[in-house]
């Protein structure tokens, strides 16, 4: 621990310094790379989104050793129209997701899983999901999205700037599809729990780009009349001294979601717990990165092109010129002050 705190503190000292800013094509390589996979996943493989959204049935069998195999006999020895998806929730229960059936359908699908596994019909949990119902869903979660953006860009506008808000929100979009892309990857259902997971990581991410977004202004409020230092230096030292911050706050935010993904859903079985905190778990380490390698330098690039700023930077480079090489300043003195003159000596007679 003394050593975290100890690099801590050269890192807000600016006595040791990462280049976040100046390293930024290697970033957006990063980025690049995963948004290429993200959108080769929806492409080829899509969202696998749930009932909630597409409509249609889902049937829960509790029986201990129930198997895929057997619930998939059922299925298909009704005929069942279109794509059925079978999944086990924990050690005993197995889950039947098919699409929109009538009524002597659904009946017949109930009374064949109670014969397959030996279970009484009641005993069968059977959701029944309308199309209507599962569009009106997905109309407003896309309202929620997109209203919580443009509140987010109109507040960062008039708390800090119109250039940190565009940036903020350059950050927020790498992270919803970076991580959307790899939900489709792995190939779980979308349901409300997921959506539910994706604004919370809009939240967090946003919350720590707001931190560094801070230290950015605390660090360039006066920067134009300093001269010490360009816009990118003065951006670069303050995502090094919110380093560790950043860093503590996410890994203390990982791992009760880990657990959750990794003991409630995995272990315990319980499907919405994995459905949200998958989407948590992903976005929160996406949204760590973005706040730190992704947000800063596009802001960073944006005010460089400002012409105060670029006037700064040609400032700053003059003074800091290579040790051995005179600068203009320095010559014209030089000029001006001509060659020393030494004392002449008195001789003695």
């Amino acid at each position: 621990m003394s050593k975290i705190s100890g690099l801590g503190g050269r890192l807000y000292r600016g006595e040791t310094s990462i280049d976040f800013i100046g390293r930024r094509r290697r970033w957006y390589s990063i980025s690049a790379l995963f948004i290429l996979l993200s959108l080769g996943a929806l492409t080829l493989q899509g969202l696998h989104l749930g009932i909630e959204f597409k409509g249609g049935s889902s049937f829960t069998v509790t029986k201990a050793g129930a198997s895929v195999e057997d619930a998939r006999t059922a299925v298909t020895s009704l005929g069942i129209p279109g794509e059925s998806i079978i999944q086990t929730i924990g050690t005993d229960k197995i889950r039947i997701q098919t699409g929109a059936l009538n009524t002597a359908q659904n009946n017949a699908l109930q009374d064949a899983l109670a014969a397959k596994f030996s279970v009484s019909v009641e005993s069968i949990d059977t959701q029944i999901v309308g199309p209507s119902w599962g569009k009106e869903i997905t109309r407003k979660a896309l309202y929620g999205l997109f209203g919580f953006l443009i509140c987010v860009m109109l507040y960062l506008a008039m708390a800090f700037e119109p250039k940190m808000a565009i940036a903020a929100i350059a950050a927020v979009v790498h992270d919803v599809f970076i991580t959307v892309g790899i939900y489709a990857l792995v190939g779980f259902d979308v349901t409300p729990a997921t959506v539910i997971g994706f604004l919370t990581i809009l939240g967090y991410s946003l919350y720590d780009t707001v931190v560094v977004f801070d230290k950015i202004r605390e660090n360039t409020r006066t920067i134009t009349s300093s001269s010490k230092s360009t816009y990118s230096q003065a951006t670069n030292l303050a995502v090094n001294q919110t380093l560790v911050r950043s860093m503590n706050t996410s890994l203390i935010a990982l791992l009760p979601v880990g657990s959750i993904l990794f003991v409630g859903a995995g272990l315990l079985g319980a499907g919405t717990l994995k459905d949200l905190s998958l989407a948590l778990f992903i976005g929160l380490a996406v949204g760590t990165y973005s706040s730190i390698f992704i947000a800063p330098p596009v802001l960073a690039q944006l005010r460089e092109k400002e012409p105060a700023m670029q006037a700064l930077a040609k400032r700053v480079n003059g003074r800091t010129a290579p040790a051995g090489v005179t600068t203009p300043v320095e010559s014209v003195s030089a000029d001006r002050r001509g060659p020393r003159n030494q004392p002449k000596r008195k001789h003695r007679k």
